[in-house]
């Protein structure tokens, strides 16, 4: 009952050396690698725009931040009434350079840097995972639930 199929031994799946074949493949790839640039970029976008949200609320407290500490030494007249201005100039001039300034450039360039001459800071510990050390820890997180379980 079913047990012998009719099949046909000439199957209709192109090889691995058919032109079609590895053209598709490499179709397939550079979609693959455009779909990934274009989700960085967004990513990157997000970033920079949360940045410079960021940076008018920064803005809005500075600005409040010195008139603030501008009233308080006319009052008193001495000058360590501004000096809470300082460590908030640095915050406000970094935050600027992240948002409007060329600070992602110098960050890619470092990037580029690290990429080109420090190449051995980018290994991974322990090295690549394989598909056997991927194995065993799936294993043994199995053994584990089923010593420990604990309700979910």
């Amino acid at each position: 009952m079913g047990s012998s199929s009719s099949r046909n031994t000439t199957s209709t799946f192109p090889s691995h050396d058919d032109p079609a074949y590895r053209k598709c493949q490499e179709l397939k790839m550079e979609r693959w690698i455009q779909l990934h640039y274009q989700i960085k970029e967004r990513e990157m976008a997000t970033y920079i725009a949360g940045k410079r949200e960021l940076f008018y609320w920064l803005s809005a407290f500075y600005i409040t931040s010195s008139i603030g500490c501008w009233q308080y030494y006319q009052h008193i007249r001495r000058k360590a009434a501004l000096i809470p201005m300082v460590p908030l100039t640095f915050v406000m001039a970094y935050y600027a350079d992240l948002a409007y300034g060329s600070k992602v450039q110098r960050i890619k360039a470092e990037a580029n840097m690290i990429l080109e001459h420090e190449n051995e800071l980018l290994h991974w510990p322990g090295g690549l995972p394989t598909v056997s050390s991927l194995d065993e820890a799936r294993v043994e997180n199995e053994i584990e639930k089923k010593l420990h379980p604990h309700p979910s």
